[in-house]
């Protein structure tokens, strides 16, 4: 017999959507930072084995919608909880239990298994973790709920084999050597995204875009010339900082994880450019890949 599906992860930003399918997959498939609402598209990871085929979704986090890129990420959201075989919820144990209406009406009428993934188990007591998985067990009749900690794979093979028990049996959707659904620009582009998230502040993170316009493989080398898009000019210049030292550090740490990424020599060229209120226009974003 064998089994495969999607199996969706949504969640609110900073839940831990990312460090779980990261800790799933046992690979870095999407980027993680301290920071909310890091990823912005829908990542698919594939997990293949002899007798199953896992299909994990990342989502961005759903959140209340302040520019067209919120309602895109929103939108993603909504479709996965649609497509779904199985649906993983994931929740933030260390922040209070909220009921968030819209999500989880739409949750609680599905007709899919929903595990309810109560995160970061490793920040709370024991009188926490008891008292608020009671309240998500009292909000949702229809779900498992399981305790995890995504950073430290406390629980995750155990959730792993649950999710394979759940699995409808079905073909194989991708080839064996298929591990995602996603170019490898794409990975450029979020691996350059994740260090502008970590080492900038305020608005500068959200204000940007990385569109990589060269992508090349000759003489076992990646050529790799990326851009950082920003909205305004006092923007472009904080992301360059002092004679070019803030975007050196982020051009040398994204080549440094390029090259583990690709097991190859890379060399990287980003620039910085600037088109006014890039969020605000619909054509422009859609160019990024917000469809």
């Amino acid at each position: 017999m064998f089994k495969s599906g999607f199996v969706n992860i949504i969640g609110y930003p900073n839940a831990g959507k990312s460090t779980l399918i990261n800790s799933l997959m046992n690979d870095k498939l999407s980027i993680v930072t301290d920071k909310a609402q890091t990823t912005r598209h829908k990542i698919i990871g594939i997990l293949n084995n002899h007798n199953y085929q896992l299909i994990f979704t990342d989502n961005p986090g759903f959140t209340k919608p302040a520019n067209i890129v919120h309602e895109y990420m929103n939108k993603k959201v909504k479709e996965s909880i649609i497509d779904a075989d199985v649906i993983l919820y994931i929740v933030d144990l260390s922040t209070d239990f909220v009921n968030h209406d819209d999500l989880n009406d739409k949750l609680k009428k599905i007709k899919v298994p929903l595990i309810i993934v109560l995160n970061k188990i490793d920040k709370v007591d024991q009188q926490i973790l008891e008292n608020t998985s009671s309240k998500w067990k009292s909000e949702f009749n229809n779900a498992e709920i399981w305790t995890i900690s995504a950073l430290n794979k406390f629980n995750i093979e155990n959730l792993k084999e649950r999710i394979i028990q759940l699995l409808p049996e079905g073909p194989k959707y991708f080839p064996d050597d298929q591990w995602t659904d996603k170019p490898e620009r794409f990975f450029v582009n979020e691996i350059i995204r994740e260090k502008i998230f970590k080492h900038y502040r305020e608005e500068i993170p959200y204000s940007s875009e990385v569109v990589t316009e060269k992508f090349k493989y000759r003489n076992k080398v990646f050529r790799i010339s990326s851009s950082i898009i920003v909205e305004r000019n006092s923007q472009k210049a904080i992301i360059i900082g002092n004679k070019g030292s803030s975007l050196k550090k982020v051009a040398s740490q994204s080549r440094t994880d390029l090259e583990k990424f690709f097991n190859q020599k890379v060399f990287l060229e980003i620039n910085v450019k600037v088109i006014k209120d890039w969020r605000k226009k619909s054509q422009q974003l859609k160019s990024f890949g917000y469809n």
